[in-house]
């Protein structure tokens, strides 16, 4: 499960996000009091969203205590609208910025985009039981033999491998920015049902109606 660790002192803000991250098997642990969120364990987190108007310290003063101490993704998000904030902001070392009021499936998939970012730095391997990713290989391996896949599908199927368990939206999908290729549901399902049948009967890419797409095998 993905540990995500927010600190805003808006209650009902971080509440809606968290229990709408939750059907991703997205965790959230939010604290309204910054120097609480500071002494929370950042490292155990995969990603930190940051408001900015907190109360006793700034938000940017957080961001910049956070960036020289962990290496963690940060997403500030905040109703501020001076431009210069945002600019401090991703100066200081956030990785990504979005102004309030957003939509939560936006945040959802930047939050995906940025942690699959963060996976590209270092070469891993993940399995997801007969599925096997190489990630440095740019590889996927079905029952050990190599899957001939397009690029388009190689980066689907690595999004279903390393979202395992979870469900991925067709906005993830659409957001990553190696697919904005697809510009239409249509060639969406192609690609989904190209990889259906390489897969074969033992792995299934499942349709969750009105949420996205779950692999299983």
């Amino acid at each position: 499960m993905t540990q995500i660790l927010m600190i805003e002192d808006d209650a009902q803000y971080a509440s809606l996000l968290t229990d709408y991250l939750k059907q991703y098997n997205i965790e959230v642990t939010n604290y309204e009091d910054p120097f609480l969120g500071l002494s929370a364990g950042i490292e155990k987190y995969d990603l930190l969203i940051l408001d900015l108007t907190l109360p006793g310290i700034d938000g940017l003063e957080v961001c910049k205590e956070v960036v020289s101490k962990y290496d963690i993704p940060i997403i500030i998000s905040s109703a501020r609208s001076d431009l210069s904030d945002k600019v401090i902001g991703l100066q200081l070392g956030a990785d990504d910025y979005l102004p309030k009021p957003y939509d939560p499936q936006e945040m959802y998939a930047r939050i995906i985009s940025l942690l699959r970012r963060y996976k590209k730095i270092a070469t891993v391997e993940e399995t997801h039981e007969k599925i096997t990713l190489d990630a440095g290989k740019e590889t996927v391996y079905l029952h050990g033999e190599v899957l001939d896949l397009t690029p388009a599908e190689y980066v689907v199927m690595k999004l279903f491998i390393q979202n395992r368990g979870a469900t991925v939206s067709k906005e993830q999908i659409l957001y990553d920015s190696d697919v904005f290729q697809f510009s239409s549901d249509g060639s969406l399902a192609v690609i989904l049902n190209r990889l259906r049948k390489k897969l074969g009967r033992e792995v299934e890419l499942k349709t969750i109606r009105g949420v996205g797409y779950r692999l299983l095998s």
